[in-house]
């Protein structure tokens, strides 16, 4: 059974999961569904088609679902998905996909959106994400699995972040970024790869040393940085590399932050 608190407004049409618990002043709009055990806390706003999933803690002043901040949304039925057991901090907000990206903004499951962070419209994140106090995804931008974005960072809209990127504080990332690469500087330069996260996965050493002379290669190596990927991707027995190469030589709508 759901804990209502008698200020909230839940209004009719919301589905609301066995064990969901709503706080004070908290606002729940008509095409919301919330899994079980989801947690709005007071004051937040859950609106719009959005989808919420199990164990999912909303805290005070967020704004999940609301419309994209595009010029060129004119009403149309878009939606905001969210995984289970994500914690969407402070002032918040999620919004809903546009009808020229797909019509859907996705986060997965496990990720924490601290307090001040953004989710623009038709963005996917992956699952265990963390975006610091203040960080800002833009619209249709791609951001893989286990990725870190720093502090008051932002990433331009159609940027892709490999699994396992780390993005440093206060950075401008506006070309593709490498799985497990690392990013920093005011205007995003990749420096290196993120070893600390690689070994807090338990990722082998011997696949962390192949990553290390695949970066090597595509940073030093003959021909142009694609001709480098693309060799690479003939010789590696690697499934971290091979992550890598398919990564590059897939389709983008921005060029790669490429290796120093």
């Amino acid at each position: 059974m759901a804990e209502i608190h008698p200020s909230a407004i839940v209004e009719p049409g919301a589905v609301i999961g066995e064990g969901c618990r709503i706080g004070p002043f908290a606002l729940i709009g008509p095409e919301v569904t919330l899994g079980p055990g989801v947690v709005v806390k007071s004051h937040a706003v859950v609106t719009g088609w959005t989808e919420v999933g199990a164990e999912t803690v909303i805290f005070p002043f967020a704004v999940v679902g609301e419309v994209p901040q595009d010029l060129k949304f004119k009403g149309e039925r878009t939606r905001l998905v969210v995984g289970a057991r994500c914690r969407i901090r402070e002032g918040a907000t999620l919004n809903c996909g546009t009808e020229g990206g797909g019509g859907v903004t996705r986060v997965g499951d496990d990720c924490l959106l601290m307090t001040g962070a953004h989710v623009g419209h038709d963005a996917t994140l992956g699952h265990r994400v963390i975006l610091a106090n203040q960080a800002a995804i833009a619209g249709h931008c791609w951001i893989g699995d286990d990725v870190i974005v720093g502090g008051l960072s932002g990433v331009h809209q159609w940027v892709r972040v490999g699994r396992g990127a780390i993005i440093g504080a206060v950075t401008m990332v506006t070309n593709d970024v490498l799985p497990h690469g690392l990013v920093q500087a005011p205007r995003g330069e990749l420096d290196g790869l993120n070893l600390v996260g690689l070994k807090r996965r338990g990722v082998s050493r011997a696949e962390i040393t192949a990553l290390r002379a695949a970066y090597q290669m595509l940073a030093q190596g003959e021909g142009t940085f694609l001709d480098r990927a693309r060799r690479l991707a003939d010789e590696t027995d690697s499934p971290h590399v091979r992550e890598m190469t398919d990564f590059i030589l897939a389709a983008t709508d921005r060029s790669f932050l490429t290796p120093q």
